[in-house]
This record gives structure tokens, C-alpha cells and sequence, in this order.
């Protein structure tokens, strides 16, 4: 299979676990070797990058901060940040040409100067499929894959963007399961 790095896992109704029903998925990494890691993309979490900065001492910025996303429910003290690639950070990994991926702490500190990338979200924890594990469930539709998109990636609201992620495909996502099936 090709690598799906870079697009979205959309649940459909046919997800087997409760815990991402109607999440998307944003795809880090995926081979046939190494299996898949990826971060849910719209389901914040209670925790604030305010708590974050306050907790290790750094100063607060003047400016709006994200939230922090629950990014699955692998290593769920792991901290990932997703950003534009307009910021270039000593250690990151490249998922897409636009899109960075990076668990540098310092940028958390660039962040608290002022500093930081135009687009960017923190999560704790992620999402991760051992090798053929992910195939094993697009195999019976839990998964829609789809291009990633960076304004739904970084720009849509989190509510919105299950379904937006997929009508912009011109699927209407709620309505998925009247169509899938195997022939």
C-alpha cells in the first residue's frame, strides 16, 4: 500500500472504537514496516497551553494560545506539536512540504517570546497502528482516508471539522454508510 503519510483518517459510522467516533485523524507517519502514528485533530482536551507554560515556568504570551488536543490514546504524556512550515525549529520531521511535526521543547519556548509559526497545535498523546493493523481497518471501512488540507488542518473550527474535512471531497460524511459496502 502507499504511504498515507500526510492525509486524514475520517471515522465513519462503522469505527469500532468508541474513542474516535467522529474524530479525524491527521497521518505523521505511515509505512508497511514500521506501521502508522497519527493525531486527532478535533478533539481538544481540558488542558490549556496556558497550564503548560505556567507549569514549567516560562512567561505567558499576550496573544491567544491554542488548545491542547487529545491527540490519542498512546503515551498520553507525550507531547507532539503540528505546525506550518514557515517556522523552522532545530528538530522536527517533515510530513508534508507545509506541514512539521516536533516534540522540541524549545519551541514552547520561542512561543512564550513571541515566537512562533503561523499555524500550530499541541497535543498529548497520539494514535498509533502497528504494522498492517491500519490496512486491516480501512479493509472494513472504519476509516475514510482523504488528502490532509491545511486550512482544515489548522483554521476550521474543531466541530466542524469531521464533516468539512470530507464535503470538500464531496462526500457528505454523515451519510457515508448508505454508500460503503463491498461489492
Amino acid at each position: 500500500m502507499e504511504s498515507l503519510q500526510g492525509n486524514f483518517l475520517i471515522a465513519t459510522s462503522r469505527m469500532p472504537d468508541p474513542r474516535f467516533q467522529r474524530q479525524v485523524i491527521y497521518l505523521c507517519a505511515h509505512s508497511e514496516d514500521e506501521g502508522a502514528m497519527g493525531l486527532v485533530v478535533n478533539h481538544p482536551s481540558d488542558h490549556t497551553l496556558v497550564e503548560i507554560l505556567r507549569s514549567v515556568d516560562m512567561p505567558v504570551p499576550d496573544f491567544p494560545l491554542p488548545p491542547i488536543y487529545y491527540g490519542g490514546p498512546v503515551e498520553m504524556d507525550a507531547v507532539f506539536i503540528l505546525f506550518s512550515a514557515d517556522y523552522e525549529p532545530k528538530n522536527y520531521i517533515e510530513v508534508v512540504k507545509n506541514v512539521r511535526l516536533s516534540r522540541d521543547a524549545d519551541i514552547l519556548w520561542d512561543i512564550s517570546r513571541g515566537i512562533r509559526p503561523n499555524h500550530y497545535l499541541f497535543f498529548l498523546g497520539y494514535a498509533g497502528w502497528g504494522p498492517g493493523q491500519l490496512e486491516n481497518e480501512l479493509a472494513v471501512n472504519g476509516w475514510l482516508t482523504l488528502p490532509g488540507d491545511e486550512e482544515v488542518l489548522f483554521e476550521v473550527p474543531d466541530a466542524r471539522k469531521w464533516h468539512e474535512s470530507a464535503i470538500r471531497h464531496g462526500i457528505d460524511i454523515s451519510t457515508f454508510e448508505d454508500v460503503i459496502g463491498s461489492a
